[in-house]
């Protein structure tokens, strides 16, 4: 009989105490491999933050602050004068809009926004009227939030004619192929706007809008009675970014009436390690009663904090497990050579050489390992998302507050597809797209991919071989005649 078919055999020989040894494994190399999954998704995490926001600084007019904030608005000129700093890459500008859906009223009129009318002090943001409908529902909030500034008109009849209360649809006018934080824009279908520095009469739809409007490429709408052609479908991976439009910024200035003004600018430094002097030197280049510059990394170090100690405590708990593992092995093998003393005395008697029984005692041991790993990996796969989501959430409660910072208007309201600056349009407050730590941190996604199980099990065997190890050891240390003369 072959070793293997032997250590297979042994491994079997009493199916309780086998099955009760892999339980036990099961439940160590289960938590071992969540806690890997934990690791690998929140080091993911932290590296998707540092690579989208970690060399970005956003530029915003001085004072700006959602509805209630004032100022001047930022210029074209202002841009150049941006993009002239050392160290700057490239600087983007962005206008934004707001696009609310034409609507007849009682009388039969059709009641529509117009152009460059801005809402809230400073008129950071113009409403203009579209043939699009909100893909959000207005729902309680949006209801309650109309509520206060739609007061409607009477007419003769001395009814009040109010307007049907849908949301408005966000609309960025933007120089380059990112989207309002700086990332590249994720486009699903179709392609970009191309010259996004010509009035070309092009526009980028997000999934959930181009769905509400049956909108495909090569469909058109339109916007303050211009009509726009959808070159490509966007997924913003949110609710709100997803009913927003993208146009070039020429596009976006010429409707809202207000040629050669920005909402705010994007600025990408070349390396992280120049992000401060920077922000200095670009603060200083267009004045601090002119603009606000605001870095993006600093909203983050709260919750890059966090999640960075969320990562460790993974992978001590990894390492924990591991050994735990380890530990199980060793016990259960070193129990097993004493067991089987003589069976061990008479091999040796007849000349089975001492590394022949040694790799018995192993590749039994890896049989054992092997069954929990199967059944570890089933219970990683249930279990990695809510240990994952248990570790994060103990430490959302503690940053949460210190890094949400709310603007006016809607500070803090959109964690991801929302304008930089916070207030979920450019110009509000220093909330922002990253605003809130407890909206990071519930965002990574926890999964047992293949290469994490590979990398989790490989490491499981080597632990498992270093644990059988010891007792296969201790067969050498055994002699044929003192087992036998016991007998």
């Amino acid at each position: 009989m072959s070793v293997l078919a032997r250590s297979v055999g042994n491994a079997f020989r009493n199916k309780i105490r086998t099955a009760a040894v892999v339980a036990v494994l099961a439940v160590a190399i289960g938590l071992a491999l969540a806690m890997l999954v934990a690791n690998q998704a929140v080091g993911a995490k932290v590296q998707e933050l540092n690579a989208s926001v970690g060399t970005t600084l956003t530029v915003n007019p001085a004072g700006g602050q959602g509805f209630e904030g004032g100022g001047e608005p930022l210029t074209t000129a202002e841009a150049g004068t941006a993009a002239s700093v050392a160290n700057v890459t490239s600087v983007v500008g962005t206008k934004a809009l707001r696009l609310q859906t034409a609507t007849t009223g009682t009388t039969g009129t059709t009641q529509q926004a117009g152009p460059g009318g801005g809402f809230g002090p400073g008129g950071q943001q113009a409403t203009v009227s579209t043939s699009l409908v909100a893909a959000i529902d207005a729902g309680t909030l949006g209801n309650r939030n109309n509520a206060s500034g739609n007061s409607g008109t009477t007419g003769n009849t001395g009814t009040s004619n109010l307007p049907a209360r849908a949301l408005p649809i966000t609309a960025t006018g933007i120089g380059a192929e990112v989207d309002s934080t700086g990332k590249a824009l994720n486009i699903t279908s179709g392609t970009g706007l191309g010259d996004y520095n010509t009035a070309t009469g092009k526009a980028l739809v997000g999934t959930s809008l181009a769905e509400k409007n049956s909108l495909s490429v090569g469909s058109t709408f339109t916007v303050q009675d211009k009509t726009f052609t959808v070159t490509g479908i966007f997924d913003a991976g949110t609710a709100f970014g997803n009913n927003a439009v993208y146009m070039t910024l020429p596009e976006a200035q010429t409707l809202a009436a207000t040629p050669d003004e920005l909402s705010s600018m994007i600025v990408t430094v070349n390396s992280m390690e120049n992000v401060d002097s920077t922000k200095t030197a670009v603060q200083s280049a267009l004045g601090a009663d002119k603009a606000d510059v605001t870095q993006g990394q600093r909203n983050l170090e709260t919750a890059v904090s966090s999640l960075d100690s969320v990562k460790n405590i993974s992978l001590v708990a990894f390492i924990a497990a591991l050994a735990t593992a380890g530990i199980i092995i060793l016990l259960i093998m070193v129990m097993l050579v004493r067991e089987r003393r003589r069976e061990i005395g008479v091999l040796k008697a007849i000349g089975a050489p001492n590394r022949t029984i040694g790799l018995q005692f192993v590749l039994e041991s890896l049989v054992l390992v092997a069954l929990g790993s199967v059944v570890g990996a089933v219970i990683a796969s249930f279990a990695s998302g809510g240990i994952a989501s248990a570790l994060i959430s103990s430490n959302t409660s503690t940053t949460a507050a210190p890094t949400t910072q709310r603007g006016g208007g809607l500070a803090g309201a959109v964690p991801n597809g929302a304008v930089p600056g916070g207030g979920g349009f450019p110009g509000g407050g220093q909330g922002g797209p990253f605003g809130g730590a407890s909206q990071l941190l519930t965002s990574v996604t926890a999964s047992l991919s293949p290469g994490v199980l590979a990398a989790g099990i490989a490491a499981v065997f080597a632990v498992a071989i270093i644990g059988a190890l010891v007792p296969a050891l201790l067969t050498a240390r055994i002699r044929p005649i003192e087992v036998l003369r016991g007998e």
